[in-house]
């Protein structure tokens, strides 16, 4: 496939890295970009790359979806099957994966993120689910397993921005480390995972996986494709 919104890069020893790249729109996660993701990680699956990491071009990791997609019924359809296989195909990604967000992650940016096995970001950072005051769900369960419950329904509920400093005080984010030195301490990160024998890291990732309390499955079809589909839906209706 040739990627347009996105950047894919094998920088060897094991690593690949994922860059979002439409800076123009602040690299808002737009259908060709999670189709292109999806795409990407089942390439990747059975291949020599066995840490991903995600990062955003220009001055934004994401600043959240493409708001403009949702006033198309006709993308309907799109939209959440888009939505829904490459949130999963994150999720169930079967090889340990790393974010290192240099600027704003709003929204699905903060998904994307929380979907992450590890994080870390630059000291501008800010995470958001302002979403919720457009009528769009956050994502919470993801989010529950890193902060815990009250904070996450805190974030979720309230919509309020937090800076890298409290990211790291609670826990959603493992470091901070200047923007200059991020991508390569994202790096310096997966190839200490990969000092590890391959087969006791994909042993361990699908042990994370699948024992996190509530299973993300069952979650994840109440939080995204039930409420996604509720959305659309009132969008059509709105259009009529």
């Amino acid at each position: 496939m040739e990627y347009h919104s996105i950047k894919v890069e094998d920088k060897g020893r094991g690593i690949g890295i994922i860059t979002l790249n439409r800076p123009e729109k602040r690299n808002a996660i737009s259908i060709q970009m999670r189709r292109e993701i999806s795409y990407c990680l089942n390439e990747w699956k059975d291949s020599s790359i066995n840490v991903v990491i995600f990062t955003g071009a220009g001055s934004a990791f994401s600043a959240s979806f493409d708001l403009d997609e949702f006033g198309h019924p006709e993308l309907f359809d799109e939209l959440l099957d888009s939505s829904s296989k490459y949130h999963k195909d994150v999720w169930i990604y079967p090889k340990p994966t790393i974010v290192a967000v240099n600027g704003p992650a709003m929204g699905g940016g903060f998904d994307l993120a929380t979907l992450c096995d590890i994080r870390i970001s630059s000291p501008v950072v800010v995470f958001g689910h302002p979403e919720i005051k457009f009528g769009a769900p956050p994502l919470f369960t993801p989010l529950r397993w890193i902060v815990g419950d009250g904070l996450a329904r805190d974030l979720c509920l309230t919509g309020r921005k937090i800076d890298a400093k409290e990211a790291y005080r609670i826990g959603l984010v493992n470091e901070i480390v200047e923007e200059t030195e991020l991508l390569e301490r994202a790096i310096q990160i997966g190839m200490t995972i990969l000092e590890a024998p391959l087969e006791t890291i994909q042993f361990t990732k699908k042990y994370l996986v699948d024992n996190a309390g509530q299973r993300f499955e069952e979650a994840f079809l109440i939080e995204h494709d039930k409420a996604f589909r509720e959305i659309l839906l009132k969008r059509v209706r709105e259009k009529e």
